[in-house]
């Protein structure tokens, strides 16, 4: 049947018709001794492979009727019977082989696209396994008891182990316990997925931290884990020495903000101490005289810290705004969505790049937000605005809010201020920080709300 379909409905249409006119003539010249008839159904047969339906049931109620014209003679009756009979059996022999052909088209297509199907599950299979294979980051699956079902190159490199030794069949307990845990959680639910940061192993015992993300599967009932894991501990060694220089730079900052006002306390003490010495028999009181040197000695003191703070100073890096700003909008973003509130960022397309360290900036920037989050949520109406403009060499920030306002802006930066959140030291060390870039940070009052604006110098390129 496949070679009849390949070559075509129109040699088989003539082979068709050529059998057909064959059986006639042959049942024409053998007379009324025997009929032939029998043998259309070998055209109606060839015939369902190249005809319709409707054209198939016609040419076997022809065929039909040449039978019954060049058959042996009979009654009326035997006669319309034999034509029936011959109609069916003719075209019934070649809708079966229309069914046939049909069916083979089916499988056929059906075959086809098992195999597309397959061709494309095995280039998705490959793509992945390079995919894997290449991976930077170890990748893992584990079966329900936590022992190594497949691992990459990656994972043996980041687990040490020896040349030759293969990880599959391992437990993970010995080198990423959290993996291990998650396999033993009762009533966890069914495709959870999550991340973590642990403490992990290698095979040589040296302890590394570990960013681990994991999610469970079920197979014949068994929950399995696919995760993926990566040395965190560059990472965490940058973020904790970063943070240990932003505290130290902020100290410094704040040490010597404090010993200026300090100073100055002490200018104004020494001030009316030099006052009070006019009075009459109290130069000679030597309880005066050690109050005199107290104030003398810790005016010394304040200043000798604010020169050896002002000395050892770090020099002003450049911070693009852009990202500074990137950075804080994704650090605060899900705190404010948490407590219903809308940021509105008005930012231009364009921002400089400031004078500034970019952490002591944003660290900035976040108290300030975090200022705001405070107030708002006390307020009916809870936005924030942050947008920025650039003027000249000069760069403003403005940081405003739906609060309440504030009632006494006087007091704003003064540090330890009765009433502050934690120690107050806040907006003073804040303002001191953007004060040794080059800038400042002000009040700006406003209608409604509370309004702070920073202002930074731009780098000129």
């Amino acid at each position: 049947m496949g070679f009849l379909l390949r070559i075509g409905k129109i040699p088989i249409l003539i082979t068709v018709a050529c059998m057909i006119a064959g059986i006639a003539i042959l049942d024409s010249v053998s007379g009324e001794s025997f009929s032939l008839g029998v043998l259309y159904i070998l055209p109606m047969m060839l015939a369902g492979i190249a005809l319709p339906l409707t054209a198939t049931i016609g040419l076997g109620i022809f065929c039909a009727f040449l039978r019954m014209h060049f058959d042996t003679p009979s009654t009326q009756t035997d006669e319309v019977m034999r034509y029936l009979f011959s109609t069916i059996s003719y075209g019934g022999s070649g809708l079966f082989v229309i069914a046939l052909v049909r069916s083979r088209r089916l499988i056929s297509e059906h075959l086809s696209r098992i195999q597309e199907e397959q061709k494309l599950r095995f280039e998705a299979e490959e793509q992945l396994r390079l995919l894997v294979a290449s991976s930077p980051a170890a990748i893992l699956t584990l079966d329900g008891k936590g022992l190594v079902l497949a691992a990459n190159d990656a994972a043996r490199d980041l687990l040490a182990l020896p040349p030759g030794m293969p990880l599959i069949g391992k437990s993970i307990a010995g080198y990423v316990p959290v993996l291990a845990d998650a396999l033993r959680l009762e009533n966890a639910p069914e495709g959870f997925r999550t991340e973590a940061q642990c403490q992990s192993y290698r095979d040589n015992s040296e302890l590394f931290m570990a960013h681990v993300w994991f999610s469970s599967y079920k197979v014949d009932r068994e929950t399995r884990l696919a995760a993926i894991v990566v040395d965190a501990s560059e990472e965490m060694r940058d973020r904790e020495e970063q943070n240990l220089r932003d505290f130290q730079l902020s100290s410094r900052i704040a040490a010597a903000a404090l010993s200026h006002e300090l100073r100055n306390m002490c200018a104004a003490i020494s001030l009316m101490t030099k006052h009070l010495t006019e009075r009459p028999g109290l130069a000679q009181d030597k309880d005066f005289q050690g109050l005199t040197h107290l104030v003398e000695g810790l005016g010394k003191i304040a200043g000798h810290g604010l020169q050896a703070h002002a000395g050892d100073s770090p020099l002003v890096d450049e911070a693009p705004l852009r990202r500074v700003l990137d950075d804080l909008r994704i650090v605060i973003d899900s705190e404010w969505r948490a407590i219903d509130a809308v940021i509105h960022w008005n930012l231009p397309k364009n921002l400089p790049t400031v004078q500034a360290d970019e952490h002591g900036l944003l660290q900035a920037f976040f108290n300030l937000m975090q200022n705001s989050q405070r107030a708002v949520q006390q307020a009916d109406r809870r936005e924030m605005e942050v947008c920025a403009a650039v003027e000249g060499t000069r760069v403003f920030i403005r940081f405003h809010d739906s609060g309440p306002g504030i009632a006494a802006p006087e007091k704003l930066f003064q540090p330890f201020q009765e009433g502050a959140q934690k120690t107050g030291l806040g907006l003073y060390v804040s303002r001191a920080m953007i004060r040794s870039y080059g800038g400042d940070l002000r009040y700006e009052p406003t209608p409604t709300g509370c309004c702070f604006v920073v202002e930074l110098q731009g780098v000129l390129k």
